[in-house]
């Protein structure tokens, strides 16, 4: 039996959901293979639609989900990078080109190009969370990786910024600094589910990837392989679950239960004939008995499943109002990737593709080695995309800026050549 490969790097994440706090620890091999040696969940506590809302609980879920993932792993972490959905994400491009004059473009166009990008971000009292050297485009050609060598009149770049409202941020990364852990990074959600889950061809042909979390649904459009626009809608799979209590007068849990055992969003003729139990086996006396339930508090499933469409109803109709207001594509054509936890849904892709009018498929995280099969869904995309992109290790100009501007001309060869490999892996 071959012996196991292995582990060069090790790196740990955090996803802050407001349904479950999700937790993995991963090593890069040295073949390069990313492997899961731990995960772990836990129910949320003190996180309500993304936004940490009670320190001390939101520390505790995190402390009990890394202590999980560690427990599995058998290897402790001090450092973490950790996921947000929430905190008012907001995506930009910045475009800057200088001019080369006809000239060969050496390391030093280079840098001098991504220092005058650097200076014109404008986070407008917000925080950067990230701004990555996307493309570089010269004369007429644009998606080039690696513009070293090549000539040309004019050397520009589009830069990928990722901001958010500062207060939240701070919240998320003392929740995490609490639990003794320090913080290597705040990263979007959109933007590790889409390491996760898309791949490089769909992220060029151009692609929506919508993250149907528990209280925030977030909607981004890439193009020509990057993150060209973002918004996010402030309701989840988590309404839908209130919804099905709200309707049939029964409490969250035994609607969680129904929605995730019976639900769907695809009615079927039989629904009105099968009746379904409002409870699990064993726990039939637990909560009160539903509205509209016969003697065993069963309900018909076809009403359930009316609930649940009339919820996606609204919210398939924010998702096209959104795509539309960003311009992405005209009708058909263009796909869309569903993933989070309420893309688990049963029947979710057909009718999002019918109700959105385009091709719809569900999205979840490409294969890793060590992956746990209860891990390997919609709801962990965010998670294992976070441990994917601290591997890539995408270069942020902002720590380019002052390193450049404080050395000699050549100064950094090897930072614009880790940065031309970061780009070209990340996209």
């Amino acid at each position: 039996m071959a012996a196991a490969p292995r582990v060069s790097r090790v790196f740990g994440a955090v996803n802050i959901g407001s349904f479950r706090i999700s937790a993995m620890i991963a090593g890069l091999s040295e073949t390069g293979e990313m492997i899961v040696l731990g995960s772990g969940h836990r129910a949320a506590q003190g996180v309500k639609r993304g936004y940490v809302t009670d320190m001390a609980a939101a520390t505790y879920a995190v402390r009990d989900a890394i202590e999980r993932a560690e427990k599995m792993a058998n290897v402790s972490v001090s450092s973490v990078w950790i996921g947000c959905s929430g905190a008012g994400l907001a995506s930009q491009i910045v475009q800057r080109d200088i001019e080369i004059g006809g000239g060969r473009i050496e390391e030093d166009d280079v840098e001098q190009l991504l220092i005058t990008a650097n200076d014109s971000i404008q986070p407008d009292d917000r925080i950067v969370l990230h701004a990555q050297p996307a493309h570089y485009w010269l004369d007429g050609a644009h998606g080039v990786a690696n513009p070293r060598g090549l000539h040309a009149e004019r050397l520009g770049v589009d830069i990928h910024v990722m901001l958010a409202d500062g207060a939240p941020i701070r919240n998320l990364t003392e929740a995490v600094q609490n639990a003794h852990l320090d913080v290597e990074a705040v990263v979007a959600s959109p933007v590790a589910a889409g390491h996760a889950c898309l791949t490089p061809e769909e992220r060029d042909l151009g692609v929506a990837l919508v993250e149907f979390g528990a209280e925030v649904t977030n909607i981004s459009a890439y193009a020509g392989g990057m993150l060209v626009g973002l918004a996010t809608v402030a309701t989840g799979s988590g309404d839908i679950t209130d919804a099905i209590a709200s309707a049939f007068g029964i409490r969250r849990f035994q609607a969680e239960r129904l929605k995730c055992v019976h639900g769907s969003a695809i009615a079927s003729p039989a629904d009105h004939r099968e009746m379904i139990p409002v409870n699990a086996p064993g726990e039939e006396g637990a909560g009160p008995v539903a509205r509209h339930a016969d003697d065993k508090n069963r309900i018909p499933r076809a009403e359930l499943i009316s609930v649940i469409t009339s919820q996606l109803a609204r919210l398939t109709d924010d998702i096209a109002r959104t795509l539309k207001g960003m311009g992405f594509g005209g009708s058909g054509g263009q796909l869309v990737v569903l993933t989070g936890g309420g893309a688990e849904l049963a029947g979710l892709a057909d009718y999002a593709q019918s109700a959105l009018g385009r091709p719809v498929r569900i999205g979840k995280p490409l294969a890793m080695k060590g992956l746990a099969e209860a891990h390997a869904v919609p709801g962990f995309s965010t998670l294992a995309g976070l441990v994917l992109y601290a591997a890539a290790d995408p270069v942020d100009i902002r720590s380019l800026g002052p390193i450049y501007q404080q050395t000699t001309r050549y100064s950094g060869f090897g930072l614009v050549t880790r940065l031309f490999h970061a780009a070209k892996e990340y996209f």
